[in-house]
Parts: structure tokens; sequence; C-alpha cells
């Protein structure tokens, strides 16, 4: 077993020792003490409630009666890595990984978990996070609420998980999705297209990287059952999303005044969704938008000796999704021969500075004082998926291949 799948198996066994769940850096709501109070119902103190757990480098968790509970969108992660390992072996007859049909027998677990996991009461098949969301005092969002986000990453690991096994309730279940896409979200319109809101709710309607997953389920959606219609939905979204690509080829998070930072995993997020939908639709229209979107990620976002960089202009705090979606984001765009150099020397730092000796990668890393609590989601759910995507570069398995 070579190195790096050294460090893939401590990451695994450690997660499955967990049954895949955990805490999360936003579910300081769920406490039972919390709960128990009557500031439960005021939005300041529920943000200070979330923001005193997701900030504190020292896990308060098991004293305010926090619950390690399975999120969906980390499930699906899990699910859409260990996809990505099952076809690892398969071509390369490789036994790094463990045992095939052990694989398999993780991913029918899996699918079937993220099915019962399910947000109800909606038109198609979405999912949402297994706590009470509040962003600064501008919405809240109430446990099991479906996004579009943890939707797209749920639904495609549910269409990877159908192309291995054939078991057509992982794709009824997922195409069903595309209903919860066009029904259930509202639409900010544009002078070109529209943009998909984050959830059914109001209060995060225009965030570029939420619209653009949209589009990539859509894509999906469209893929597997050449609904046109899927297809045309899909692409205004795109439509209104490249429209706001600067010049230099960034985007800022979202529209309103306090969004506008830009930052490295979700630029990350809208170039696989764009690279996604030109593979599903055969539309290859927005070429130039992903190139120089790239060539801005990877330019300003990684320093020559594998540092990740959070944002645009400042390094700190290094989250765990900056090097982890680099991964993903090269696999997909086929970039790996040409940034092998740089590829590596991130992972190498990755693991040095952010995977703790039990196997688990810590969530922040600050120039004070960092953060090392384990979240089961946000790092390790992330940083499976992206290093099963790394192996893929790797072993150029999916050079001039389609995604599904």
């Amino acid at each position: 077993m070579n190195y790096n799948a050294k460090i893939f198996s401590k990451l695994e066994k450690y997660c499955e020792s967990h049954d895949f769940s955990g805490w999360d850096p936003y579910d300081g709501l769920n406490s039972k003490v919390f709960q128990s109070t009557p500031f439960k119902d005021w939005d300041l103190a529920r943000l200070i409630f979330i923001q005193l757990f997701k900030r504190n480098p020292i896990n308060l968790r098991k004293f305010a009666l926090i619950p390690k509970e399975h999120n969906a969108k980390g499930i699906g992660l899990f699910l859409a890595g260990y996809c990505n390992i099952y076809k690892l072996q398969e071509k390369l007859n490789t036994s790094d990984f463990g045992k095939q049909e052990i694989v398999l027998e993780k991913i029918n677990y899996l699918a079937n978990l993220l099915i019962s996991l399910q947000s109800t009461g909606y038109s198609g098949a979405c999912w949402g996070y297994n706590f009470d969301w509040q962003a600064r005092r501008l919405f809240l969002f109430p446990k099991n609420t479906p996004t579009v986000v943890a939707t797209t990453f749920c639904a495609t690991a549910l269409f990877d998980a159908y192309n291995i096994t054939k078991n057509d309730l992982y794709l009824k279940t997922a195409l069903s999705s595309a209903n919860f896409v066009l029904n259930d979200l509202n639409r900010t319109y544009k002078e070109k297209g529209f943009i998909f809101s984050y959830s059914p709710l109001d209060g995060n309607n225009t965030v570029y990287n939420a619209s653009l997953l949209g589009s990539k389920l859509l894509s999906y959606c469209y893929h597997y059952s050449k609904n046109e219609e899927y297809k045309l939905f899909a692409k205004e979204s795109i439509e209104a999303c490249v429209s706001a690509q600067s010049a230099d080829g960034s985007w800022v998070y979202g529209e309103l005044p306090v969004q506008n930072w830009i930052d490295s995993y979700h630029t990350g997020y809208n170039l696989d969704a764009l690279i996604c939908y030109q593979e599903l639709t055969g539309d290859m229209s927005y070429n130039g938008n992903i190139e120089k979107g790239f060539e801005y990620y990877i330019k300003t976002f990684f320093l020559g000796d594998g540092t990740p960089r959070h944002f645009h202009n400042k390094t700190y705090p290094i989250d765990i999704h900056c090097p982890g979606q680099l991964f993903v984001t090269i696999n997909r765009l086929n970039k790996y021969n040409d940034y092998k150099a740089l590829v590596d020397k991130v992972l190498n730092w990755t693991i040095i500075n952010m995977q703790s000796p039990k196997g688990y990668f810590y969530y922040q890393i600050k120039k004070g004082i960092s953060s090392k609590i384990p979240y089961m989601r946000w790092s390790n759910a992330f940083m499976f998926n992206a290093l099963s995507h790394y192996f893929l570069s790797t072993l150029k398995l999916n050079k001039n291949e389609s995604m599904v």
C-alpha cells in the first residue's frame, strides 16, 4: 500500500469507527442545554450560540449535550467517495483500498442510509442539515430544511451509486430531485437567466455557487432522463451566474452586500458545476468561462510551497475545504498533468498540517490557536471524497472520460 493510500485508510478507519456520524461546525443549536432555555427563540441568542461553537477551538459539545449525528451531505460525500474507490478498483484491480465486495457493501449501506435521511413534504427528493442553521440575522433554516447544496451532493452520489449497483431505487430517488429544484426553489430573474435560491425559504436567494449546483443537478437529471426541460433550466441558471463572473475570472459568493467575498472552495464548486453541465449536456458554450475561472483559481488560492489560501486577499483561516476542493477541481477539469507538482505539494502540506495522527482532518488552521475538532461532514467526509478524486487524477482514470 502506498503512502497516500495509507493516509486514506487511516481516515476511513476513523470515520467507520463512528459509523460516519459526528459533530458539525454549525450544530450548536442541537444543544439540549440551549433548547431547554427561553433563549432558543431569540435570533441574536441563536446566532451567538452557533458562533460560540463554530469559532471555539475547544470542543464544548459534550458539556452542552450536543449529540453526534448523521448529516445527509456528509453521507453523500462518503457515498461519492466510495463510488470513486470502486471505480479505481475496477480499473486497476488494486487491493490498496480493500476488497471490492466490501466497498460495494458500503456503497449500498450509505445509499440506503442517505435515502432514509430525506426531508419530507416537498416535490421531489431533497436533503437538508441535521440542525437549525442561522446565518447572521438574515435567515433561519430550521432543522432538515432542504437546500440545493445538500440536495445536489446527495442526489449526484445516488446517481454514482446507481451506475455501480444498477439499483433502480437509487436512480428513481435521484431523478425526482429535479422536481425539488424546479418546483420548490425560488428564482431571482436577471437580465440573462435567473438564480436558484438556496432553499425554499427566503433569506439566501442569490448565491452563485448554490444556483450553479442546481444546474449541475439538473444536468445529471437530463443525462439520465433526456428531459429537455432540465437542460433548459440548467442553462438559464448558468447564464445568470456566468454573467456575474468578473473579467479576471472570479466570482463573489453572492449578491447581498455582506456576501461580496471571493473564496477558494466556492470558486471550485462553480467550475465543477460548469464542467459537469458541459459533459452531461454536450453544450460547450462555457469553455471560456471555465478556463478563465480556473486560471484565477489556481493562481490566486495556492502558494508555491503548497499552502492553500482561503480568500483572494488573505490566506487565513485556512479551511480544510480549501485544499480539499483543489483535488476535486483538478480531477474534474483533467488538469492534474499540468499542475502535478503544485497539487502534490498541496496534498503534502494538508497531511502534515491538517491531519491528526488518529486519521481525521482538522477544521481550520489559523495564525493563532487553530480549530482541530474532528467535524464529520465538514472535514472528514469532504476530505474522504477529495482524496478519492486525487487518486483518480494521479492514475489518469478520467482522462477523456465523462463523469458518469
